[in-house]
């Protein structure tokens, strides 16, 4: 598992996430809102900085929440 600190630019908030792999720009992920809804958001962007011990990378990604013509587009598609 990778540890990723995701930047939400719709909430000016900071949280660290595990994931199996790092998402790409351009990617969607869904993530838990604070009702306890998840929300489809937008990976604006994907960065690494070393980390202040050994010779360790650790990766950031920057989102947005997904426009709501976006998310009506993909409901409005075939499951």
């Amino acid at each position: 598992m990778i540890e990723i600190e995701i930047q939400n630019e719709t909430h000016q908030t900071q949280q660290r996430l595990r994931f199996a792999s790092v998402p790409r720009i351009g990617e969607g992920i869904r993530l838990r809102e604070e009702s306890g809804v998840y929300e489809q958001y937008d990976v604006l962007d994907v960065w690494y900085q070393k980390a202040e011990f050994g010779d360790v990378w650790t990766p950031y990604i920057h989102v947005r929440a997904a426009s709501a013509a976006s998310v009506t587009a993909v409901a409005g598609g075939r499951f």
